[in-house]
């Protein structure tokens, strides 16, 4: 209807999901890089969640079209069906043949699914299982889910498993009786909604896409689009669509902001005021209440006072000096508290400036709104990882973190620079802030962000029997850790049973999965146990060194 009037090709902004108009954000771009970085990694879970609308159906269509050659995928978006079902779907998803007789069994649906993941393994072939609006999943078919990770040869996991769905997802896995999934999950992401900029700037690629050759929606048009949607991209969507149509019909080729305020009231279907509108009230009663205690002082004192008897003056008294008295000094302020420093510095608690930081302190370059920041750091000989853990690993790792904290159902992204036993420093705004860990801990859910630069740039997991200069750099380092001076002719490039043990050793201290294998988390701790002055420290070493 309203194309041809403001010379669209086709409209920009329906729901319905095209790979043209796929727009990922910083945030969005992050997701599903730790995805595909999931699906080359082997076993356990990865678990994606966002509030309903903020993209991750788009999420899941970018990894499908990115997916590494070869990987295979099965994708189950209802998951409301028993334990058969479940396991039915499955095959079909990967293309396995089921006999009619087997169909309702559980047990003989696993045991073809094992036999099709043991010869997809053997030809190289990763099997991935990507499960939509998992928060709608029953405990007792998660278990079954969990089941499925047991799946195994005896070096690797046959069957990775990326449950995708609500933030409800989270008080799911959070529940007792599902503990020995929760400890499985290797990687956990929170998708927040669109920033301001981001998305202002996802409307525009919309209607650049649709043929746009001028802007359409004012500024004050876009930021009121940005503060009715609260930057959830279907939101945005909507609201935009149901602008272009009012503007349309009150014959108006630029979109303005109470255009904008009149679509979401259609949206939402209630009256949405103007941004300014609460403040300008509350304004306008304080000046009000000023104004009346102004006339009522003038009211009182403009009167002329009683006149006074005439008092002849006696001689002053001599003066003695009394003794001075010395005030106690004044009570230092009260720091604030953690929560009122996010409120104050919200404006600098973005994913975006939280990575400026970080990258800032490994006196790396990020810039936002290019590559995804694991991309940016990977060029820079750093790693990038997000997990899920606790404040005692992350002292292991002894290494600067964003870390993501919930305050009023607001997200917060900020740089843990220092970790000491009662309190830790965040990087908020230009400066750091020491907060009680009391407090750090009651606003954080475990999920946080790490860089770290190995000493060399292939972290694939050592095993024995394995060759190259990674294994002859793991022997060095753990010699180092044991306080022995390396080989200085470069020591064996052969994963043999004494470097085995040595790596069983270490993993025994540290805490780890005693099992000889050195993977990503075993030389991250490895590296945090070395770190060298002038690279960033969490924890700083007893003698300030």
């Amino acid at each position: 209807m309203y194309l041809p009037f403001y010379g669209l090709a086709e409209k920009p902004f329906s729901i319905t999901p095209d790979p043209r108009y796929l727009y990922l954000s910083g945030r969005h771009a992050e997701a599903l890089a730790h995805l595909v970085y999931g699906i080359d990694e082997a076993g356990g879970f990865i678990q994606l969640t966002g509030e309903v609308g903020t993209g991750k159906t788009t999420i899941i269509r970018s990894l499908l079209a990115r997916a590494p050659k070869n990987a295979e995928i099965a994708l189950i978006l209802n998951p409301r069906m028993n334990a058969a079902e479940f396991m039915l779907t499955l095959c079909e998803e990967l293309g396995i043949l089921v006999n009619d007789d087997a169909e309702g069994s559980v047990k003989e649906l696993i045991d073809i699914l094992n036999r099709y993941l043991l010869r997809a393994h053997a030809e190289g072939r990763r099997v991935v299982l990507v499960v939509d609006e998992a928060q709608n999943l029953e405990p007792e078919l998660l278990e079954q889910v969990r089941l499925l990770t047991n799946l195994e040869t005896e070096t690797q996991k046959l069957l990775q498993i990326i449950l995708i769905g609500q933030p409800e997802l989270r008080d799911l896995l959070a529940r007792n009786d599902l503990r020995q999934l929760a400890q499985r999950i290797t990687g956990r992401y929170h998708l927040d909604p669109l920033s301001r900029s981001e998305a202002i700037a996802y409307v525009k690629h919309r209607l650049r896409i649709a043929g746009a050759t001028a802007d359409i929606f004012t500024n004050g048009a876009l930021r009121e689009l940005y503060r009715t949607s609260g930057g959830v991209p279907r939101l945005l969507n909507i609201i935009s669509d149901r602008a272009l149509l009012g503007g349309y019909a009150d014959d108006r080729h630029l979109i303005n902001g109470p255009v904008v305020r009149r679509a979401a009231g259609e949206v939402f279907g209630r009256r949405v005021t103007p941004g300014w509108l609460p403040w300008t009230l509350g304004a306008a009663s304080l000046l009000l209440v000023a104004s009346a205690a102004a006339l009522t002082w003038r009211l009182l004192h403009t009167s002329a006072p009683p006149a006074q008897p005439l008092i002849v003056a006696a001689p002053p008294a001599p003066v003695v000096a009394a003794p001075a008295l010395v005030a106690p000094p004044a009570p230092p302020p009260p720091k604030p508290t953690l929560t009122e420093l996010l409120h104050a510095q919200a404006a600098n608690t973005d994913i975006d400036g939280a990575y400026w930081r970080l990258f800032g302190l490994w006196n790396a370059r990020y810039v936002a709104g290019s590559e995804d920041a694991c991309t940016q750091a990977l060029r820079q000989g750093l790693e990038c990882v997000a997990q899920h853990g606790s404040l005692e690993q992350l002292r292991g790792y002894n290494r600067p973190v964003i870390l993501d904290l919930m305050e009023g159902g607001a997200a917060h992204h900020v740089v843990l620079a220092r970790l000491d036993t009662k309190e830790a420093s965040l990087l908020l705004g230009e400066t750091a802030q020491s907060v009680p860990l009391e407090d750090l801990q009651r606003l954080w859910q475990g999920d946080y962000i790490l860089l770290w630069k190995p000493q060399e740039l292939d972290t694939r997991a050592l095993s024995l029997g394995m060759r190259g200069a990674n294994v002859r750099t793991l022997r060095a380092r753990l010699q180092r850790w044991q306080g022995q001076t390396p080989d200085p002719t470069g020591g064996s490039e052969y994963y043999d049973e004494p470097l085995q043990s040595l790596v069983r050793e270490f993993q025994n201290q540290s805490g780890l999965k005693v099992d000889g294998v050195a993977g990503v988390q075993t030389q991250m701790l490895l590296d945090g146990a070395l770190a060298q002055p002038g690279t960033p420290r969490l924890v700083t070493p007893s003698g300030g060194g």
